[in-house]
């Protein structure tokens, strides 16, 4: 199952902060491709870097891609569609220059369409056209022409357009709309933005099977096994993309993705773009997280091999030997919890009250009684006292 990964742009760590720089950190990382963003506009000052990285990425066998522009508006009136275009011209020129395989498109509100055939039928033509406006600016059939300052024109064929998926219920780009319009325009790709899908589906991807059932939802609509994605953490509200956030603090989960691809996905060939604040932090932590399943996976497959091997030696059902297994792991579990359990406090038992000690008060007056009794009556004598009042 190959499996590219890499940043939406240069990495964060990256010193020089140039496409060229970028691509040397994210191979220094372990990483095997990146998407450079034209998000905005494309700047003709850039075009040098842009050649420069073509160069490299034809040279080393790095996946380069491209991100158009995000204020699209595709179903908008005539200026807006054409404003739209001349932005899409641009990104054309730059993905031929830099070697991209895949340039990302956004279709933009509906407009005055509404959600249903006449709009899907509208983007179909618009990517058709775009489709058909690559070709030419590739024309890699006519022998004539000198392309020696760009080798790949000739090698490979032209960059593939890919629609995205939108993460919200007022832009165009359901994951239904998007696969329709892929399906019916050749040279079309759908761009799987999975944190979107997620948010648009109302928190859909939780579990690997979800995973599962959306990959062959793509693999029945448009066949092959070729995909580009998008994964970040999303913070989403009633069907609706807020913002991207570090995959660690979203409700989207990398793990189940991974376990899917470990133990389902040999028939991939995924190019995964890390669209988080944290670019190559995240990429490099899916990355450790596929490990980590294909770990799993192979500590399992030796167990079950084991397994089975001491059910023949024993003549015995290899289920019959795990259901065995189990039961024996459960009582040590239970013995080693009553072992380690705290043992009951014993009852403290109540003394009987003592006796409270005399006063010394009451014990000096029958002392000094029993004085009085041993040496006779107390004699009073007669005479005058100036201070007796009586």
């Amino acid at each position: 199952m190959p499996l590219r990964l890499g940043p939406a742009g240069v990495p964060l760590s990256c010193k020089g902060r140039t496409i060229v720089e970028g691509m040397d950190d994210i191979t220094a990382l372990g990483l095997e491709t990146m998407e450079i963003q034209t998000v905005r506009t494309v700047a003709p000052h850039h075009f040098d870097q842009y050649w420069q990285a073509g160069i490299l990425s034809w040279k080393t066998g790095f996946e380069m891609n491209l991100h158009g522009p995000y204020y699209a508006e595709v179903l908008g009136n005539k200026r807006e569609r054409s404003r739209t275009l001349s932005k899409m011209e641009a990104s054309l020129q730059a993905a031929k220059i830099i070697n991209a395989r895949h340039i990302t498109y956004h279709v933009g509100p509906y407009g005055e369409y509404k959600r249903g055939p006449d709009a899907n039928e509208q983007v179909a033509n618009v990517m058709a056209g775009v489709v058909d406006r690559c070709a030419q600016i590739w024309n890699n059939e006519d022998e004539s022409e000198d392309y020696a300052a760009f080798p790949w024109v000739i090698e490979n064929s032209p960059t593939l357009i890919g629609v995205e998926t939108s993460g919200r219920q007022e832009l165009w780009g359901s994951l239904e709309e998007v696969l329709e319009v892929t399906n019916h325009v050749e040279g079309t790709v759908p761009v799987l933005n999975l944190a979107h899908v997620h948010a648009r589906g109302n928190g859909r991807l939780r579990t690997s099977e979800d995973f599962g059932e959306l990959f062959d939802q793509v693999r029945e609509s448009i066949g092959g096994k070729t995909f580009y994605c998008h994964f970040s953490g999303i913070e989403h509200r009633m069907g609706n993309a807020l913002h991207y956030t570090q995959i660690k603090k979203s409700d989207l989960k990398f793990e189940p993705l991974a376990e899917f691809l470990a133990e389902d996905g040999d028939w991939l060939d995924i190019t995964m773009i890390s669209d988080s604040p944290l670019l190559e932090h995240d990429a490099m932590f899916m990355m450790q997280q596929c490990e980590r399943a294909r770990h799993r996976l192979f500590e399992k497959q030796a167990r079950d091999d084991r397994r089975r091997k001491l059910a023949i030696a024993q003549g015995i059902d290899p289920d019959e030997l795990a259901a065995r297994e189990a039961e024996e792991k459960a009582k040590r579990e239970a013995a080693e919890k009553a072992k380690s359990a705290p043992a009951p406090k014993a009852k403290k038992v109540e003394k009987p009250a003592e006796k409270p000690a005399e006063k010394p008060v009451k014990k000096a007056a029958e002392k000094k009684a029993k004085k009085s009794d041993d040496e006779g009556p107390m004699v009073i004598e007669d005479g005058d006292d100036d201070d007796d009042l009586f």
